[in-house]
This record gives C-alpha cells, structure tokens and sequence, in this order.
C-alpha cells in the first residue's frame, strides 16, 4: 500500500513537472472552413515536432473581430501570444506603441537566424520598418487572381485553355456567356481590394499618395484618376447590361462562383483551396485583367492575407516558443505543403523553388500565378498600401461602390466622395499617431 501511494505521488509529481515543462502559446486567428483545418494541422504538426512548447490555435471571429478583441484583451492584461492580423491592419498594428513587439527581434532573442532577405521581396517589404527590422511574421500572405469556369466557357463557346487576359476580353467573354443563359458571368469578391488598390498596382498607378501611405501619415488617397474613373465606369456599364452582378462585400461572393451560378471572379488566390475541394466543374486559375493601352501595365499585384504579430507582456520562455514556432513554419517544406493547399503564397524563395522542382505547377495549372504576380518587380506606385484608418476606409469604398452599382450615383461622383470621405480618416489617423 506504501509502495502504491509512493508510486502514485510520484506519478502526479512528474504528470505535474510534466505540464510545467509544456509552454502554452495561445494563438487568436481568422481562418474558417479549409482554412482553418490548415491552422490545426499546422499547430498539430509543430506540437509533435517538440514537446517544449504547445499551440493552441483559437478563432475568433472575423479579421477585423479578432483584432479589436485583441487590442481589448492586451488593455485587460490577457493578450494572446499570436495574432492574425489582415494587411490593412499593418499601420494600425505599427501605431499601437507598447503593444507589440517586432518579429525580427523575437526571432533575434531566440537565437534564430532571421534574414528578411530570404522572403519575397514583396511580401517581405510589405511588413518591415523603414529601420530595416520586420514588424510581423508573412503567414497567410495572398493577392487578387482571375477564376472561370471552363464549363461554362465551354458552353458559350469560348476557349476553355485561356482566361480573358485583358478587360475589353473580360466584357467580350462575359456578353457571350450572358447570351447562353448565364444569369451572372462576371462578379468580384473583395470590391475595395480588386477594383480600387490591385487594380492600381497591377496598373502602376498611385492608390495614395506618398507612396501609398509607406511614406508617411500625411497620405491622402488619389483613386478618382482617369484611369480609375475609367474602370469603375466600364464596370458601372458592366452592371447596366447585366455582365457584372454585385455579390456582396468581402469574400461573400466567392459562394457563387463554388456553386457554378457566377462564371469569373476576381479574388484571393487564397480561395484555391475551397475552389479545390468544392467545385464540381473545370475551373482555371489566371492574372488579373488589364487595360492593354496603360503603359507599364501589368506590373505587379499587392500582397492580401495577413501576418502574425507578437504581442507584448509575455514571459521571455514563452517568446522562445513563439519563434521556435516561426522558424518551424518557415521551413520550405512546410511553407510549400501550406501553398499547395491553400492557395496562400509560399513566402520564402526557398519554398517557391522547391514547389516548382516538385512538378506541382505543371500538374496544376495556374497555381503559380500568384506567386508570379507577386515576385516582379516593384515601384514606389505598386509596393503595397499602408493606410491608417484603412477599415474605415474600405467600409468607405464599399459603401459608394454599391451606390454605383445601384445606379444611384456616377462613377465620378462615387470616387470623389470616397476621396474626400476617405482622407477625413487619414487626417484623423495623422493627428492621433503624430508627435
């Protein structure tokens, strides 16, 4: 009987010792449906990897709910280790002094080699300070990419091999697709992220000034350009005709495009994924659209997504298990596994090689394309847009946007309203973050 309870208090005492060694990293994201499946394998992956550290992946909510919950819980003292932040989230995330720490620093401390040189320039710029250190973690790093349905092409009687490569073809295809029945030939998710700031990069145009905000907080938006007059005009008349059918904001009309009902679609290339598993018809992955008489178009699209930013307040042991997790998912291997099944960049150069010497873009047509869209080289016009206020920004764009395609004001009058709307919240963002 001594033996036993010996035995038995010397099993709780190193069950115990066993559950202190364990660091619990807690991780708030926003990922759903095939998304979110990838963000469990992943903390599976690395949590049997080793058995210092623990992941705990939770969601919470939409892009925009998780990081207002966040900055509530970092006030209240209880921050996660981890947080998903979206890319229009980066000027907030840089503003909010003592809040966070900055991932190069992290990964310094820890004793990992981090060398930003090592990411796609593009992403990897996207996320640094003008210091050179890297603010966030590339995790999710995405950007805007054509789908059709190669059924429905099929059937209007267009070429099944080649996607629309300019918008003159977009409106030819979508008119032919109309004429055989189909009830929405053209639709786009991520209005605001499509049609206004990818549409300026992939055209080499400002979004805002002082190079899209990296320059500084007196950015002030230039959207009601000709050319982006031009564009939403083409798309007003789109709309009239019944080529262009408005599904919604965000990622909601990516449903219509899985269920066969809308035949192109502007949106992330992180929606591959759900596209792969979910569609019961041929589909193809290509660029975006342009107009062939801009000259320097098309240059190259901006980064989407989301990064992972370290939160502040923690123990310097949790911290090591932060960047032992980093540098896990660094890894080419792993950074190439999550590209092919997501549709999410691979975001070191290392892992972009390796899945091409592995035959994936051979054997899956398109797949690629993002990454090429992304790895050209950028301008000060086309690096990315880092804009304070930037969700009020796009509920701004959203707003005047549907008015349009509502009939209910110009083109004109839709984008100088969102100008001047738009640096209301810029002005206001200045004045708070200047010193």
């Amino acid at each position: 009987m001594h033996f036993k309870s010996f035995a038995l208090a010397s099993a709780v005492l190193a069950a115990s010792f066993g559950a202190k060694a364990q660091v619990e990293i807690q991780w708030w994201h926003s990922m759903t449906a095939v998304n979110n499946e990838w963000v469990n394998d992943l903390a599976k992956e690395f949590n049997a990897s080793q058995s210092q550290y623990r992941i705990v992946p939770t969601y919470k909510g939409t892009y925009d709910e998780s990081m207002t919950a966040a900055i509530a819980a970092f006030r209240a003292g209880n921050a996660p280790h981890i947080l998903q932040v979206f890319e229009v989230g980066t000027a907030t995330m840089m503003a909010s002094k003592g809040a966070v720490i900055p991932v190069g620093k992290v990964m310094k401390d820890a004793g990992y080699k981090f060398d930003p040189a090592a990411y796609i320039p593009a992403v990897a710029g996207y996320y640094t300070a003008p210091n050179g250190e890297m603010l966030s973690f590339p995790f999710n790093s995405s950007t805007t990419i054509f789908y059709f349905n190669k059924d429905a092409f099929k059937a209007a009687g267009l070429p099944t091999d080649k996607a629309p490569a300019t918008w003159p073809e977009v409106v030819a295809a979508a008119a032919k697709l109309k004429a055989s029945g189909h009830k929405c030939p053209f639709t786009t998710a991520w209005q605001n992220w499509t049609q206004l700031e990818s549409f300026s990069a992939w055209h080499n145009v400002e979004f805002a000034t002082k190079r899209n905000g990296l320059g500084g907080l007196d950015t002030r938006l230039a959207v009601d350009s000709p050319l982006h007059l031009r564009h939403i005009e083409n798309l007003a008349n789109m709309s009239k005709q019944g080529l262009f059918v408005y599904k919604g904001r965000s990622n909601t009309p990516e449903a219509t495009f899985v269920a066969g009902e809308c035949a192109m679609i502007n949106t992330s290339s992180g929606f591959y994924g759900n596209v792969a598993k979910n569609a019961k018809f041929a589909y193809g992955l290509a660029p975006l659209p342009y107009y062939p008489d801009v000259p320097g178009a098309p240059q190259n699209t901006v980064i989407g997504g989301a990064s992972l930013w370290v939160m502040s307040g923690k123990k310097a042991e949790e911290y090591k298990g932060v960047a032992t997790f980093f540098n896990f998912i660094s890894q080419p291997e792993v950074q190439s596994a999550s590209h092919k099944r997501t549709g999410y960049l691979p975001v070191t150069l290392a892992s972009f090689k390796l899945t091409e010497d592995s035959g994936f873009y051979k054997e899956k047509p398109g797949t690629d394309v993002a990454v090429n869209q992304m790895i050209r080289k950028v301008t000060d016009k086309s690096r990315g847009i880092r804009l304070g206020n930037y969700l009020q920004i796009r509920a701004i764009e959203d707003e005047e946007l549907e008015q349009v395609w509502a009939g209910k004001k110009t083109a004109k009058e839709a984008l100088q309203s969102i100008v001047k709307r738009g640096n209301e919240q810029l002005e206001r963002f200045q004045k708070a973050n200047s010193r």
